[in-house]
């Protein structure tokens, strides 16, 4: 008999393979349900059960062969981890959370109707509900779907009624949504933890920047007032208590022109804008998120550091993947590379992100930025 303890992690990728890298230290074995072969998971160490996120067969295997169940990404089958967790099976965070995460609309709502600040949104069914938002919201709008959204993918930015037409050409049939658009100040995120008996853990708040609808820099701690740091923390912890079930999720916001927070959307998971922890944390993200799940202790969240910067490594070329210039980048002051095990490369494919720790997070940032110029991918 196995007295190891197993994770079971539904998704191999980047997030899985660096929640492997943590709970490995800590005496887990580590099970991933992942379809590409030789996953990023897989490759440190992770047994795979090689299958799509939604066959209900191997999440049966996994709940089988894992002493607790989480996930690294919300795009699968919650209906069958609610099963699954009804049978007994230890799955975290609970599978009626994700489930709420899955549709946009819902966790709008969900949150809404907790008295959380969100942006005004509103249900579109139809041409004439979506042509009626964008003269409710001014004129200018975001168009979402409500579904399998990730990364810039699934939300469209609208100013007229041509740009309307062609979205809701290519959306097709999926079920949507719209947002007023929030002319921010900044983009702020948060990672919180919440062990199995309701501690809560948060960690700092960080200033995040998108490019093409994803995050490219996290600079930590955000450069704000204590007054909207603490706002921030509130909501963020607010959010956390009115989920279901333990892990670190991450909670992205904005910031507006009036100083008050808004919350764009949450995470039930390890997040991008938390990866500078590995680096600048006590308790990175990942290990945290092992440390929830599983009934041990949550670790400190604070940083050991004064400021640390991490950007995102995405793939500028569609080509075998090809490191260069690693030495070169590794000889900055207090750089740190960490990189997914991708290949091949592909345009705006996370293939990996550097994280630099410094005095302030101005120093950490042009760091930062020096290295990911240097490095090819």
């Amino acid at each position: 008999m196995n007295s190891v303890q197993v994770i079971g992690i539904v998704g191999g990728g980047q997030l899985g393979r660096m929640l492997t890298l943590a709970a490995k230290p800590l005496g887990f074995d580590v099970v991933v349900v992942d379809p590409g072969d030789n996953c990023p998971a897989a490759q440190v160490g992770a047994k795979q059960i090689q299958a799509d996120l939604y066959d209900e067969n191997a999440l049966s295997e996994l709940s089988e062969r894992a002493d607790y169940i989480t996930v690294e990404i919300e795009h699968l089958d919650a209906n069958v981890l609610e099963r699954l967790a009804r049978g007994g099976a230890k799955i975290n965070p609970s599978p009626k959370t994700i489930s709420l995460i899955q549709d946009k609309y819902e966790q709008k709502v969900f949150l809404a109707e907790r008295s959380i600040p969100v942006a005004e949104f509103t249900i579109v069914n139809s041409q004439k509900d979506a042509t009626q938002a964008l003269s409710n919201f001014g004129g200018v709008m975001l168009l979402k779907t409500r579904h399998g959204a990730y990364d810039g993918r699934g939300n469209t930015k609208i100013t007229n009624a041509s740009e309307l037409d062609a979205a809701l050409a290519e959306f097709g049939s999926k079920t949507l949504y719209a947002e007023a658009y929030v002319p921010f100040v900044k983009e702020l995120a948060v990672m919180v933890a919440r062990d199995m008996n309701g501690n809560v853990a948060t960690y700092p708040i960080v200033e995040t920047t998108h490019e093409r609808n994803i995050c490219t820099i996290v600079q930590a701690p955000a450069n704000i007032s204590n007054s909207i740091n603490n706002q921030a923390i509130e909501v963020a912890t607010n959010v956390a208590n009115q989920l279901e079930g333990a892990g670190v999720f991450g909670i992205e916001m904005f910031l507006n022109k009036q100083e008050e927070i808004l919350i764009n959307e949450i995470a039930p998971r390890v997040h991008n804008s938390g990866h500078y922890t590995m680096d600048a944390c006590y308790t990175s993200q990942f290990e945290q998120h092992i440390r929830a799940i599983s009934g041990l202790p949550l670790g400190s969240s604070a940083m050991y550091v004064p400021a640390a910067a991490m950007i995102n490594i995405l793939g500028e070329h569609d080509r075998p993947t090809v490191v260069k210039n690693l030495k070169e980048v590794l000889s900055k002051p207090a750089t740190h590379v960490h990189l997914y095990g991708k290949s091949p490369t592909k345009v705006d494919r996370k293939m990996g992100h550097i994280n630099v720790t410094a005095i302030n997070a101005e120093t950490a940032l042009k760091v930062a930025k020096a290295a990911r110029n240097k490095l090819e991918i």
